[in-house]
């Protein structure tokens, strides 16, 4: 994703075929059998750059899920943001929120409760994905850590999640990319048995993954495609979607 004042990043290759071996959430297994790409259920995600989706005709090109930028740091809104959310869901498309991390401007836990307060909610109605926690490259920074060690970026991690699992009853998402959490956070494997993984990779693979995660959930692959904004897919089946976000 991208900070909503500057556009999105590079185009990048397009997935042709993947498969995974398995799929889990927590300690439950969801598939056991390669699911091919093409069967796995089409997702994006947008923000203030894509203003006024057409949700109806975004369905009918193939998606089935999104997520849409709430909030920023504690000082930003996106201003779209309600319109689309409930667009998606008009539609008949799985929605769910995010929240891009400003680390050193204030705390995880102060972030959290600005992002639930403004979007982040979650509800257990199988149409509203768990909050998602957007943790990458700061463009505007000249500090790509945020000027903080690895230790103080994994606690405010640690801080934001448990906030939005207090106030939600769900961990966040975790969207990052392979790179910045290797070199941010040292590769920390702290979030993997809770958190499900979003990864922001653009080539021909999903590649390597974080510590401590053996699976991607949600893979943004491109950030131009058929669909409004960045492209997704989601690890399983669209009846494991529903469960995913049923909780």
């Amino acid at each position: 994703m991208a900070r909503d004042s500057k556009p999105s990043r590079r185009r990048a290759l397009l997935l042709a075929t993947v498969t995974v071996t398995a799929l889990t959430m927590g300690s439950t297994v969801l598939a056991e059998l390669p699911v091919q790409a093409a069967t796995r259920p089409k997702g994006h995600d947008v923000s203030s750059h894509q203003k006024n989706v057409d949700w109806s005709k975004t369905k009918r090109k193939g998606a089935r899920f999104t997520y849409v930028k709430a909030t920023e740091s504690t000082t930003y809104k996106n201003p779209y943001f309600w319109k689309q959310y409930d667009g998606a869901r008009n539609a008949g498309i799985i929605r769910g929120a995010y929240h891009f991390a400003v680390p050193d401007q204030s705390s995880g836990r102060t972030q959290a409760a600005y992002f639930v307060r403004n979007g982040g909610d979650w509800r257990g109605d199988g149409w509203t994905l768990p909050p998602a926690l957007d943790i990458e490259f700061n463009p505007y920074s000249k500090h790509k850590c945020y000027g903080m060690s690895k230790g103080k970026l994994v606690s405010w991690i640690s801080s934001f999640s448990a906030e939005v699992q207090r106030l939600t009853g769900r961990h966040p998402v975790i969207y990052t990319n392979y790179h910045w959490w290797k070199t941010c956070t040292g590769n920390s494997g702290a979030f993997s048995v809770d958190h499900a993984l979003w990864l922001a990779r653009y080539d021909e693979s999903a590649g390597s993954l974080p510590k401590g995660w053996s699976f991607w959930t949600f893979w943004q692959y491109d950030n131009s495609g058929g669909l409004p904004g960045d492209q997704n897919l989601f690890n399983g089946s669209m009846a494991q979607l529903r469960r995913f976000a049923l909780g």
